[in-house]
């Protein structure tokens, strides 16, 4: 059985039963005991009933028979058996008072009384008194039968009134949905019932805005991926309907240009996808940041070259951290890219690792033109870029990083550059520290 209610029930009835044979058996015997001591006293009373009335008889001359119920006997003082309801004479003479003897293969419970030179001796069987009382058992157990069946009763209507909550809360999840994830009402709720709708509240408050993050993503990747589509589209046109070969070579490297952008904003897209709480799977090792570092200058030092930027590593301390390297990687590829982006051929980038107390500090500097300080916090928003840049990107490289770094249980900030540009500075711990999924954004 995998119901509460049913459990509940099953063992409230279960106690109610024990109890109530228990209940049973001690009230049998008080009973039994309460009527072996009346018995016991109705016998007294006949043994006086006989020393003041003496023996009654009937008109014919013989003793009026007791009809099984005892046995009534008198002795004279010289201990010959003077009167007896019984034609065998019955049990034999006991001392004073009340006795259990073996008489005839039975058990006869007797009392005796010596009174004025007689001993009157009054009898009568266990066996009989055992039929009178099963004669009256039954009417004590009828009671008891009454109030375990309305006990029984009475637990399985307060169960159900108990586990209503619960029922109510299981009606009220099943008309949630995902364009209704608002939290469940939990005014009036028992104490054992409260907490779990608070976990459940908060839960659907994540799930909410997991699913208002995903659809929002999705617009705004459908949004930013209409344009370099419509304009891959048109440049294949452009190529189709050129005549001339340095037309048509100028409109083929327009279209390159077009697919890089697609293709730039597609990886884009399924790095910062890779990044969600659900989708991040990666474990944490150990990692060697200043390494990490090197083979990222390295990487981009043709592209730099090409564009006629000076990128190198500064200063570059031997540090190693528990990190996901692959995701460590994409922030540090994202940030020398996003520099080689915005600053002007003869600009200069430079990469830097060190170590602040239990912090590893990386920064990338440039002397680009910067980031106006009233920008600084919405550029990491998604596809959020600046008001007039004409530079092609997709808006997500600082979102990627600022993501990474909370992965981490680091953080990133903005500033100016000593002789003027900009520098990233992204702070991660040199112990584990990840913060909770609800800080993931």
């Amino acid at each position: 059985m995998n119901s509460i209610r049913g459990r509940l029930l099953l063992w409230q009835i279960s106690a109610l039963l024990l109890t109530g044979l228990l209940v049973s058996l001690i009230t049998y015997q008080l009973a039994w005991d309460a009527f072996n001591r009346i018995r016991d006293y109705g016998l007294e009373q006949i043994a006086y009933s006989v020393v003041r009335h003496g023996v009654e008889y009937d008109n014919d001359g013989e003793v009026r028979n007791d009809r099984g119920q005892f046995v009534s006997q008198i002795w004279a003082a010289d201990g010959s058996l003077f009167y007896s309801s019984l034609d065998t004479g019955g049990p034999p003479l006991q001392p004073p008072g009340l006795r259990t003897l073996s008489w005839h293969d039975s058990e006869w419970r007797v009392y005796s009384l010596k009174e004025g030179g007689l001993t009157i001796q009054v009898a009568t069987s266990l066996e009989h008194r055992a039929r009178k009382f099963a004669e009256i058992a039954p009417w004590l157990l009828i009671p008891l039968a009454v109030l375990v069946v309305l006990l029984g009763l009475l637990n399985r209507a307060a169960v159900g009134r108990a586990l209503a909550p619960l029922k109510r809360v299981r009606e009220e999840l099943g008309q949630r949905g995902s364009r209704s994830l608002h939290a469940i009402d939990a005014r009036g709720l028992p104490d054992e019932v409260a907490p779990l709708v608070g976990t459940l509240n908060e839960l659907l408050r994540h799930l909410e805005a997991a699913l208002e993050s995903q659809r929002r993503f999705i617009a705004d990747a459908a949004h930013e991926l209409r344009t370099p589509l419509t304009a891959v589209k048109l440049q294949a046109r452009l190529v189709a309907l050129a005549d001339d070969p340095d037309e048509r070579q100028a409109a083929l490297e327009q279209l390159a240009q077009g697919v890089d952008r697609a293709a730039h904003l597609v990886d884009q897209l399924l790095g910062m996808a890779r990044l969600e709480p659900e989708a991040n799977g990666q474990g944490f090792e150990p990692v060697g940041l200043h390494e990490l570092a090197k083979r990222a200058v390295g990487d981009f030092s043709s592209l730099a070259e090409a564009r006629r930027i000076d990128l190198g590593v500064g200063a570059c301390e031997a540090l190693t951290l528990p990190g996901q390297p692959r995701n460590l990687r994409v922030m540090l590829d994202n940030l020398i890219d996003n520099a080689l982006r915005y600053i002007p051929a003869g600009g200069r980038v430079d990469v830097d690792v060190l170590r602040d107390g239990g912090t590893a500090v990386l920064m990338v500097s440039d002397d680009g033109p910067g980031i106006p300080e009233a920008d600084r916090e919405r550029v990491f928003e998604r596809f959020q870029r600046l008001a007039g840049a004409d530079i092609p990107g997709s808006g997500l490289g600082l979102s990627i990083v600022r993501q990474v770094a909370f992965i981490h249980g680091g953080s990133v900030r903005l500033d100016n550059r000593p002789g003027g540009g900009l520098r990233v500075m992204v702070r991660l711990p040199m112990a584990v520290q990840v913060p909770p999924a609800g800080m993931m954004k």
